[in-house]
């Protein structure tokens, strides 16, 4: 598979490439990025082929709009697919480093904010961040219990009852937006949404992956039903698939580590770096369209383009399925 295949993402009318590139990482996720830091790894995305691109108000509060913004500006609109997302309003206020994770972050403070007019003003203001009249994929992010709580239902009624998946909708029959989904890490909420709501697509971040494949069923098969098209973002689960040790945005837990360590050893009697697996093996779902992590320099993302496009042998997915690290029903790469 090469970079610049370009995927039909769900039932809508995009196409993405098979890689993108992810917008938190380059807005100071756990260290700060200069802006000339930035600029290096985006326009090395775009020299390399990559012509998907996700940001959020979140990352950076407002920084990783205004860096996409500028970047991708200089390009024809109709050459790239760029996607954004809504469920915060970010207001002045003294944001300080390491406030969730962000290093240096724009004197802005995240408000969450799921209805009707919380959306139409999240989508205003991204447009204006971004420079852009016009955003391809409109994403909800982090809806979800796992993130709100007890107040999952009072967000969750926002977004229902109280109209921002109507604003979505039209956002979406206007023709201002040509996909909307969810962006979450949680993919039970999607397949709520899914219920009552009709999604082109979802931007799950984590919950498929070379170590982890419980959303195969019913999650997955409806998805494909359904054809709502998959973003999968997080493809080495924090990192803890890269080396680091983290998963799930903190320290791996026993249990991971010993399943890593149990994947790295079939990565080493093939001499496959176990990053190239992970970046590769999503994409062999029918589901998946594009895989989008992130990455904090240009040798980062040159690092994930040499990964994503590495010959792995046919044998190496039939030694994991074999020794029970990857779901027996998991299509893999070749069909193997």
């Amino acid at each position: 598979m090469k970079i610049t295949d370009q995927r039909a993402l769900g039932r809508s009318a995009l196409k993405v490439t098979a890689l993108g590139l992810g917008g938190a990482p380059l807005a100071g996720l756990y260290r700060d990025v200069s802006d000339d830091e930035a600029f290096s790894a985006l326009n090395g995305a775009w020299d390399a082929g990559l012509r998907y691109f996700d940001t959020a108000p979140y990352y950076g509060y407002t920084k990783s709009e205004h860096r996409f913004g500028q970047m991708l500006r200089q390009h024809p609109r109709d050459q790239f697919v760029l996607s954004t997302k809504v469920g915060r309003l970010l207001k002045p206020g003294a944001s300080v480093s390491d406030e969730n994770g962000w290093v240096n972050p724009l004197p802005f403070l995240p408000h969450y904010d799921y209805s009707y007019s919380g959306v139409m003003r999240s989508f205003e203001d991204s447009q204006q961040r971004l420079g852009m009249d016009r955003i391809d994929i409109l994403l909800v992010h982090d809806i979800g219990r796992d993130t709100h709580g007890d107040q999952h239902d009072h967000y969750f009624a926002q977004l229902t009852a109280g109209g921002g998946l109507q604003a979505l909708d039209e956002l979406r029959s206007g023709g201002q937006i040509s996909a909307v989904g969810l962006g979450v890490n949680e993919w039970q909420v999607v397949h709520d949404v899914m219920q009552v709501f009709d999604l082109d697509c979802c931007l799950l971040a984590g919950r498929y992956t070379l170590l982890e494949q419980q959303t195969l069923s019913p999650f997955l098969d409806d998805c494909v039903a359904r054809g709502v098209g998959i973003i999968l973002g997080g493809p080495f689960n924090s990192g803890v698939l890269t080396g680091n040790r983290k998963y799930n945005y903190t320290d791996a837990p026993a249990a991971v580590l010993a399943r890593v360590d149990a994947l790295q050893s079939v990565c080493d009697e093939f001499a496959v770096p176990l990053p190239a697996a992970a970046l590769q093996f999503p994409l062999a779902h029918p589901a998946v369209a594009t895989c989008i992590p992130g990455g904090k320099t240009l040798a980062q993302l040159q690092q994930n383009c040499a990964w994503f496009e590495q010959a792995i042998p046919g044998e190496f997915w039939t030694v994991l399925k074999a020794s029970g690290l990857i779901a027996a029903a998991a299509p893999v790469p070749g069909g193997a």
